[in-house]
């Protein structure tokens, strides 16, 4: 069952960014679908504090990702297994996996190889849409705002701080896609860059951003090599600015954390963003499929391995 927004708060792309934009969720989640389901599996992964994990497993389960089971009475303890809706965040997790082992090789984990249950490769999901079946990168997809996608509706205050280097982080597994969704400001130029915003003024008024902090957030992006700038042939002196090949390829974790969202968190106006496939015209919901044998990836046929020691 999905849960309804308040009307006029926060739409589904806040709440999405709100709980796939934290770090430690993150990292909670991918431990999760790994396995990890007690306090003690999480504890054992190191790096998190105990009262850091009993405030982000409350606020998961709060959510309806995690489900919270009594196993023991004496003493009382509980495990949180993943419920359907916790699983359905493993495609978003397994795309920024696979565009941080290529475009962020100075991670400093290693990060778990995948390996399809039904024809047992090593393989590179492909984004598809769901309709017709047919690959789609992110120029094959129309995308317009809905009925409760104002820009004051879709960034979340929550991930709006910057990080602090006094602060614990969980292991950088993640560091560049941190970068783009764990600032709100971030999270907010990526969304107007996608949906067609080339000119300072228009990411400023898209995303109601200051003019200060929407030239620092570019000046970071383009710091990353996910944002680029090139003259403005109508002013001389202005520049436009666009997505490099490495801003592009991050299509697939958008559009499969937004689809995520709008299915589990709907307010009551209609969805933020409505995305279409401009091949079959057709809504577009995106998939993944295995690039070897080109069928529908499943939670419980993606085998993840540990990455292998080194020497």
């Amino acid at each position: 069952m999905f849960t309804e927004l308040a009307e006029g708060g926060d739409n589904a792309i806040a709440v999405t960014l709100g709980v796939l934009g934290d770090e430690w969720n993150l990292w909670i989640l991918r431990h999760a679908v790994a396995g990890c389901r007690r306090y003690g599996d999480w504890i054992a992964q190191g790096s998190i504090s105990n009262s850091v994990l009993s405030k982000r497993l409350t606020q998961l389960t709060e959510l309806g990702l995690l489900d919270k089971v009594r196993y023991s009475d004496r003493p009382v303890r509980f495990e949180y297994p993943l419920t359907p809706r916790g699983l359905g965040v493993w495609p978003a997790l397994l795309s920024m996996w696979v565009w941080e082992q290529a475009w962020s090789p100075e991670s400093s984990d290693i990060l778990p190889s995948m390996r399809h249950g039904t024809c047992g490769a090593t393989f590179t999901p492909v984004l598809v849409c769901r309709a017709c079946g047919e690959p789609c990168t992110r120029r094959d997809v129309s995308a317009d705002l809905g009925p409760s996608g104002d820009w004051t509706r879709s960034v979340p205050a929550s991930i709006g701080r910057r990080r602090s280097t006094s602060t614990r982080q969980p292991s950088q597994v993640l560091p560049h896609t941190m970068e783009l969704l764990g600032n709100r400001w971030s999270a907010a130029m990526i969304g107007a860059l996608f949906l067609g915003a080339r000119r300072f003024g228009e990411l400023a008024e898209r995303t109601s951003a200051p003019p200060a902090m929407v030239a620092d957030r570019l000046h970071r992006l383009e710091a990353l090599g996910v944002v680029e700038t090139s003259p403005n042939p109508a002013r001389p002196n202005w520049v436009t600015y666009g997505l490099t090949a490495k801003g592009e390829a991050f299509f697939p974790v958008v559009a499969l954390m937004i689809d995520w969202g709008q299915q589990w968190f709907r307010a009551p106006e209609g969805p933020a963003i409505r995305f279409r496939h401009v091949v079959c015209r057709k809504d577009f919901h995106p998939v993944l499929h295995c690039n070897v044998c080109s069928q529908p990836l499943r939670g419980r046929e993606v085998l993840i391995e540990p990455p292998a020691s080194g020497p």
